[in-house]
């Protein structure tokens, strides 16, 4: 099979390579962002039609946390429709049986029901604060259950939960919770700070899946006759984000003060994913949380030693 990753450069790509790369069945297509404009229809186009692959992940995307998500709307909703139609109508015309689209878990309502079920979809107000990008990958969605059911071809989707790993992006002000963490909480030991002050109240619930673990489940998926249109991945189970602090803290080796700061935003109350689907169809998350910030937290070092640490 010749897969066509796409976005392989980032965390999720990565760890979609390592997980593939221990197939020999499969032949591995990637391109840079230098060599491949995802959000440019014409070249996306030429390139489907010089590569032929016979499936297809798409898991390049504009992403960031809060932050960007509230200070760069149009910039998030553009490029991520872009890259969704782009890859996804690219792919049918170039006649691609399979296709794999990545979503998130921030499609669903902000007030959807705890755990969040797939029929959730589409039944309350979206979190304001990462609307544009939940919109785009709403669409995505919806092009690859739409032509599934025009076309007959075999595109579907998969909504992670929150991801974490080796290879995520450290940036102070534009990186999600858990890896801005790590290098708030590391930079704050270095610099023997007495007190680190944190976003919000710390009250608000996330669920956390270690990259490796989202690549084995999407590999699992592709291996399906006939998967849903759309599937939770997860691990169905969450922690407050003091919890989560509590622990980086403990794991990066700081021992002073976190100050919680109530007049930042919190964001959703709670984001946990059901994975009762997947689940039944026979995959479970592997890695633990406290062993996989470990690992990332030793990925983060090596990185940043190494010279490249995503910032």
């Amino acid at each position: 099979m010749k897969l066509f990753i796409a976005g392989h450069g980032g965390m999720v790509g990565s760890a979609l390579v390592r997980r593939f790369q221990r197939e020999p069945a499969v032949e591995l297509i990637l391109r840079t962002r230098a060599e491949l404009d995802l959000t440019n229809q014409a070249a996306v186009e030429a390139f489907y039609a010089r590569a032929k692959p016979d499936a297809v992940i798409v898991a390049a995307a504009k992403v960031g946390g809060i932050h960007a998500n509230a200070t760069y709307p149009a910039d998030f909703l553009f490029e991520n429709l872009a890259i969704a139609a782009n890859t996804i109508h690219g792919a049918h015309r170039a006649g691609v049986s399979r296709l794999l689209f990545l979503g998130s878990s921030c499609i669903y309502p902000k007030l959807a029901p705890q755990p969040m079920p797939e029929d959730s979809l589409l039944t309350g107000p979206l979190e304001p604060t990462n609307e544009a990008y939940a919109l785009a990958k709403i669409t995505g969605l919806k092009l690859c259950q739409y032509y599934r059911r025009q076309y007959g071809v075999l595109f579907h989707s998969a909504m992670p939960t929150n991801l974490y790993g080796p290879g995520d992006n450290y940036h102070p002000e534009n990186s999600h919770v858990l890896p801005g963490l790590l290098g708030r909480l590391h930079a704050a030991r270095e610099a023997q700070r007495p007190e680190v002050t944190a976003w919000g109240t710390g009250t608000p619930r996330r669920e956390f899946l270690h990259v490796d673990d989202l690549a084995d489940a999407m590999a699992f998926l592709l291996r399906l006759p006939a998967p849903p249109d759309w599937i939770n991945i997860g691990t169905g189970t969450d922690v407050t984000i003091r919890e989560l602090t509590e622990l980086v803290a403990e794991v990066t080796g700081y021992g002073g003060r976190i100050v919680w700061d109530p007049t930042k935003p919190d964001g959703t109350p709670r984001k946990l994913m059901n994975v009762s689907r997947l689940s039944a169809l026979g995959w479970r998350a592997r890695i633990a949380l406290r062993e996989g910030v470990a690992a990332t937290y030793a990925s983060y070092l090596a990185e940043k030693s190494a010279g490249k640490l995503r910032a």
